[in-house]
């Protein structure tokens, strides 16, 4: 199976057995994980009634609160042109509220950012261990890092001994079924020191390591940072391709879902890498009717509408066309 069929697979399973949020390709320190859970915190609600969408990172950490409304430029330390984006962003998703004084424009934080989160597990999927590529590279960064509570390796290949010696010890181990969705765990993940500071690795040579120190207040951060990621942006992909092959389906243990399922290819493929005119079976269509966002929002406490939209329309209506101060 390829790694992007069995990737969806995995996060299928995870999510049915999960009460945060799951999504896949996303970026750490120094690399992208293949999937994240995001297990949820005292304040999980909050977040989901703030907003469905990533709140922008550098606006979470920016110099804007409820009580106090700031120059939108100087809420981020970015050029004006980005920081406009990230702050329209962040009034689109309802975090931020704008106001008008003298021509110019300010804004505040609609809610206070919650404490959301309790924890965060991190998935390297590799379905065939005979094809390990940069597998123990990938998983050193991690546990060097620390950045998650848990890190596991997701196969389906028999595991055997050798394998698991070539692999860092605090990695957990499952061995994978995407016909069944059935995990064995073949060695359980140990938790990693995530509020200690951490080293990250960026580059492994014969005679050489080049690492990073990183603090305990930046590893908070990046784990926020992932975490809100997370949220925004889940693990199916946001739109089937128009062709006249490709059913919207599930894995075979849960296969009422949105996936893109290639009738030509017989697998699931990747709309961004796969599809479209240059290949062999393509057939102009409208995409399948299903809907990812309905989907995920069925399976999870995910909404994709939710109370603290109610926000946004005054915000954007102030801001968006203004190109004054």
């Amino acid at each position: 199976m390829r790694e992007f069929a069995f990737e969806l697979a995995v996060c299928a399973a995870i999510e049915a057995d999960s009460d945060g949020v799951v999504a896949r390709q996303l970026g750490s320190h120094s690399r992208v994980v293949d999937v994240v859970e995001v297990r949820p915190g005292p304040a999980f609600d909050e977040r989901v009634a703030m907003a469905a969408e990533t709140v922008p990172p550098a606006v979470v950490e920016g110099d804007v609160g409820v009580g106090r409304a700031r120059h939108w430029r100087d809420v981020v330390d970015l050029p004006p042109e980005r920081a406009r984006s990230v702050v329209d962003r962040a009034v689109e998703a309802g975090f931020l509220e704008v106001e008008r004084r003298n021509g110019r424009r300010y804004v505040r934080q609609a809610v206070r950012y919650p404490n959301w989160f309790d924890g965060l597990r991190a998935f390297e999927n590799k379905p065939d261990l005979d094809r390990p590529g940069d597998l123990r590279l990938q998983l050193r960064k991690d546990v060097s890092l620390g950045l998650f509570d848990e890190v596991v390796l997701v196969t389906a290949s028999y595991v055997t001994g050798a394998h698991l010696n070539r692999l860092p010890e605090p990695v957990g181990v499952w061995r994978f079924d995407p016909e069944t969705g059935d995990v064995e765990v073949v060695r359980a993940a140990a938790p990693l020191p995530t509020d200690d500071p951490g080293l990250a690795v960026l580059e492994e040579r014969p005679t050489r390591v080049d690492v990073e120190p990183v603090d305990a207040d930046e590893k908070a951060r990046l784990r926020r940072r992932v975490a809100e990621r997370a949220y925004g942006k889940g693990w199916r992909p946001s739109s089937l391709p128009a062709c006249e092959r490709v059913e919207a389906e599930g894995p075979p243990f849960r296969p009422d879902d949105a996936l893109p399922y290639c009738a030509w290819k017989g697998r699931f493929v990747d709309p961004a890498r796969e599809c479209g005119p240059d290949c062999g079976g393509y057939e102009s269509a409208d995409p399948p009717a299903a809907d990812p966002e309905a989907a995920r929002a069925e399976r999870t406490e995910w909404d994709p509408d939710p109370a603290g939209a109610g926000r946004r329309q005054t915000g954007l209506d102030r801001f968006a066309g203004d190109t004054g101060e």
